[in-house]
């Protein structure tokens, strides 16, 4: 085995240590009820109260809406499913880069899109570490 074959072999099979491994599962499991009870729930449950009180230069079609709270709360359950952790990060991850491009650029609030930056930069750490979940998840799709 070619010392480049043997690298791109242990970079396939790269596990996080114990430690590493128990502060992603905590930032998972809370993150992930974030998006699923203060964040995703609320466009699903009261979407038209949070349509009302938007700002007016923030104004988003109630199916939007409803769309962004059905991938959050997917997002959130996703991140505490281990097959599913990578491919969930990586979605919110885009998710939160949106949501911070609106608040910068729609909405005209710029210092409120760094929450949704740094929750985008979380969720690709996240998304890197549990990368080998995307190798598993493929390999049990394609049997």
């Amino acid at each position: 085995m070619t010392t480049a074959t043997a690298t791109f072999a242990n970079h396939l099979t790269y596990r996080p240590g114990k430690i590493r491994n128990r502060v992603l599962w905590t930032l998972q499991i809370l993150l992930g009820l974030f998006f699923i009870i203060a964040s995703g729930g609320p466009k699903l449950v009261i979407p038209n109260t949070l349509a009302d009180n938007a700002p007016e230069n923030l104004t988003i079609p109630l199916g939007l809406l409803i769309f962004i709270g059905l991938a959050e709360v997917a997002g959130g359950i996703g991140l505490m499913v281990p097959r599913l952790s990578a491919l969930a990060a990586a979605g919110l991850s885009v998710l939160t880069v949106l949501a911070a491009a609106t608040q910068a650029f729609i909405a005209d609030k710029p210092s409120m899109a760094i929450f949704p930056l740094v929750l985008a930069a979380i969720f690709a750490w996240i998304a890197h570490e549990r990368r080998t979940t995307l190798t598993d998840l493929r390999n049990s799709l394609s049997r």
